[in-house]
């Protein structure tokens, strides 16, 4: 493994490598997109009215592919996401791809999403840009039956690979035993197709489950190499502390975490049920808090790199500059195989491309799937980029600058 550029030639401010991927119609229609996503009242109206029309039938997928959809989705096939992913990797830019359907219940529902995984996973496999894949326990089993489970797991301690199935009755032990089996498939696809899952977070309330699963999978898969990541959310004031819980598990047990730290997507809605049902919000009390523990958390993967794979899975530039920086003051190799960075497509390439082109392992988070299936995945992206103190006045700064530098050649 070699260190192909020294880390302080790194600047995320580098428009000319941020945005080499995108013609000047694309980069317009990217200037004109996060413009409109600058005017507040606008997305308000956008992502309500948006999925009540695709509901109702009304012809706006045609709009919603050609603005919002190109700008963050890969493609409605995977044959079309591919065409994007090795576009990317011209760049050498890896993919995580994600088949994006969400809320669908039902055990119909359950089995499709779990075949699906798996297609994605054995058509990864052929290509050169897609390392991993992402999934939600979710996906695949009823939201209400992992809410009992994780009720039955607060005061739990111990090995945290254990889920607490007594409080179960037989329909819905046999039950649980169909969402194992639906995650052993999976998983067992991924090894033998030699393809990375990286396991999404869920609320705190069905979180438990979600994390001792998860874990089961590791002490079984991740053994020689790393098959499953957990995700982490350092918005929570206690996942710092449950990251060097799982690794001495880990420690113990003799197999590797794999590790996706990101900061968090459930802020509004976890604050929200905290005040409602009278509990301490589980949510860092501000930025500098869920900052700290963050880069802390970063720094104790990279502290114990034999044992932990870590994925950096942030749009923060000072946590991702720190994490390469730490990797130059331990001198290990930017492509080491326990060290991978990610940021989603369609934002932050000024992150991504910089530190592709300094020689870091680096992807894009690629969702996939029909218009209506991402439609809740787009009206996110929407709402975190609608505020100017948000994403949207760096990514249209950088957009502006790296349009006038182009006038400029």
């Amino acid at each position: 493994m070699d260190n192909p550029a020294p880390v302080n030639t790194i600047s995320f401010d580098n428009t000319e490598y941020a945005f080499a991927y995108k013609s000047d119609k694309e980069l317009k229609k990217a200037k004109f997109l996060f413009s409109s996503m600058g005017i507040e009242s606008l997305v308000r109206i956008g992502t309500r009215l948006t999925p009540w029309a695709i509901r109702v039938g009304l012809p706006v997928k045609g709009i919603i592919r050609n603005t919002i959809f190109r700008q963050f989705v890969g493609g409605e096939t995977l044959e079309q996401t591919a065409v994007v992913a090795n576009k990317l990797g011209e760049f050498n830019v890896q993919v995580i791809l994600d088949y994006g359907v969400e809320g669908k219940e039902g055990e119909d529902n359950f089995d499709h999403a779990t075949e699906e995984f798996i297609r994605v996973i054995k058509y990864a496999a052929t290509q050169r840009t897609m390392p991993f894949m992402s999934i939600k326990v979710t996906g695949f089993a009823r939201f209400a039956l992992l809410e009992k489970l994780d009720a039955a797991a607060t005061d739990r301690s111990g090995y945290q690979g254990t889920v607490h199935t007594e409080v179960l009755n037989d329909a819905e032990k046999a039950e649980w035993d169909r969402v194992v089996n639906r995650m052993e498939r999976i998983i067992s696809a991924a090894a033998d197709n030699k393809i990375g899952v990286l396991v999404d977070a869920e609320e705190t309330w069905i979180q438990d489950p979600v994390d001792a699963l998860t874990m089961q999978m590791m002490e079984k898969y991740n053994r020689n190499r790393v098959v499953v990541f957990n995700t982490i959310q350092l918005y929570r004031r206690d996942r710092l502390q449950f990251l060097k819980d799982s690794f001495a598990q880990v420690a113990q047990r003799g197999f590797i975490l794999g590790a996706k730290l990101v900061r968090g997507a459930y802020m509004e809605k976890e604050r929200k049920r905290a005040a409602e049902m009278n509990y301490e919000s589980p949510i860092q009390p501000n930025k500098e808090a869920s900052d700290r523990d963050y880069n802390e958390g970063v720094a104790f993967c990279l502290d114990h790199i034999d044992q932990i794979s870590l994925i950096v899975a942030s749009h923060n530039e000072h946590s991702n500059l720190r994490a390469t920086q730490i990797l130059d003051e331990k001198k290990i190799a930017h492509n080491h195989p326990h060290v991978h960075f990610s940021q989603l497509y369609g934002m932050s390439d000024n992150i991504t491309f910089n530190l592709a082109k300094a020689g870091f392992s680096v992807s894009k988070y690629l969702p996939f799937g029909p218009i209506s299936d991402v439609v809740p995945y787009l009206m996110r992206r929407a709402q975190e980029n609608s505020s100017v103190a948000g994403q949207t006045g760096r990514e249209l700064g950088l957009i502006k600058k790296e349009v006038e530098r182009r006038k400029m050649k």
